[in-house]
């Protein structure tokens, strides 16, 4: 086996920690002797090891004069609740040989230290081996200790017109049960997810991650409400004791509408909704308007590091328009649905021209059974 097919596995044992380790990235890790795969570990963040740590461990005294494979640079210090020996440490203890990594870790706290005291102890060390396969894999990651902010996925299903519903709202189902699968599976991999009030009183939705699959937090849900207006019999809060629920508004009163409540509705409101568990968080711009930047901003502050936006038109809209879109995701359904007045997907004003739209790059295309996927990342201004 070459060096690739080696951190192939890593890449893949790394991904098996998808929904358990955030706020950390996905890390996996293998040690190699004598051509043989005598370790192998992969991070889980409630098990405290890092996945440096668990191949060592299995590999034993075999570790001595190893190659070990890594997707991500190995961490060089330890955070400040000590949860963890720093990786760099362990494998310079192991006396392993050489250490094969796919990219630098772009945490300010590692960013090429983590590979500098390696080589200072004479472990040979190679980086850069299918790097960009890396980098997808911790895209939200990336992003967050990069900037502070969440890894934001704008996801939306529609039909081959471009339209999410009817011109009466009628909207389930546009896509089969294998996009609506794939669209959970999605839902899994993020720590939010987040839409607008319009969708809460349209369709009422649970927004939880129905995979059954194994996370370390639940889903948080988000809504968009600038005027508090989401019922407390919604399914949002009658569950929000049990799944977190942040409802961001814009605040007691504005002077852009007459249709925001008086400072004392306002505070009724909130008051009502948090007693239901609840949490509303205040994020109004200059404008008085809710302001999407600081709502992004006050999730990461609470080390949310990834969000799906799933609508509905009008939030859609606005985070195309704010370009503050990371990845998109399109399920489309071969359905022809028509009417000046359906719903299409991406609502708001939009762009004045086609040089100012938001262009995808990097596209991958699969079939759901009857529908199909575009996934891809806005191009770069």
């Amino acid at each position: 086996m070459t060096d690739s097919d080696y951190i192939k596995i890593a890449l893949q044992l790394a991904a098996r920690g998808s929904a358990l380790v955030t706020p950390n990235p996905l890390v996996g890790s293998i040690v190699v002797k004598d051509g043989e795969i005598v370790g192998r570990g992969y991070h889980r963040y409630d098990e405290l090891k890092h996945a440096e740590a668990w191949a060592l461990e299995e590999a034993c005294e075999r570790a001595q004069g190893s190659t070990l494979y890594v997707n991500l640079e190995p961490c060089s210090h330890q955070g400040p609740a000590k949860r963890t020996p720093p990786c760099v440490k362990a494998l310079i203890e192991a006396r392993v040989k050489r250490v094969v990594a796919s990219m630098v870790d772009p945490n300010p706290q590692v960013n090429g230290r983590g590979f500098e005291q390696l080589r200072e102890a004479g472990i040979e060390v190679s980086v850069g081996l299918m790097e960009r396969e890396a980098q997808r894999l911790n895209e939200k990651y990336t992003k967050y200790v990069s900037t502070g902010l969440p890894f934001v996925h704008l996801k939306t299903a529609c039909s081959l017109d471009g339209r999410i519903a009817t011109r009466t709202g009628d909207s389930k189902w546009i896509t089969g049960e294998e996009a609506r699968a794939a669209s959970q599976l999605l839902r899994h991999e993020y720590d939010a997810i987040l839409v607008g009030i319009g969708t809460v009183l349209a369709d009422d939705p649970m927004l939880t991650d129905r995979t059954n699959k194994p996370r370390r937090k639940p889903l948080a849900r988000i809504v968009l409400d600038a005027r508090l207006r989401i019922p407390p019999d919604s399914k949002l809060v009658r569950t929000a004791r049990e799944c977190p629920l942040i409802i961001f508004s814009a605040g007691q009163g504005n002077a852009v509408s007459t249709d925001f409540p008086m400072p004392s509705q306002w505070n009724a409101r909130r008051e009502e909704l948090e007693k239901l568990g609840a949490e509303v968080v205040c994020v109004a711009g200059e404008s008085g308007r809710l302001d999407l930047s600081e709502a992004l901003a006050e999730l990461g502050r609470r080390h949310l590091i990834s969000l799906i936006v799933e609508g509905g038109a009008e939030v859609a809209g606005s985070f195309v328009k704010g370009r503050l879109v990371d990845k998109a995701t399109f399920f489309i359904a071969p359905k022809i649905i028509g009417g000046r007045n359906a719903i299409a997907g991406i609502g708001g004003s939009g762009f004045e021209t086609l040089s100012e739209a938001l262009e995808l790059q990097e596209v991958g295309i699969f079939q759901r059974g009857n529908d199909w996927e575009f996934t891809g990342y806005p191009k770069m201004s």
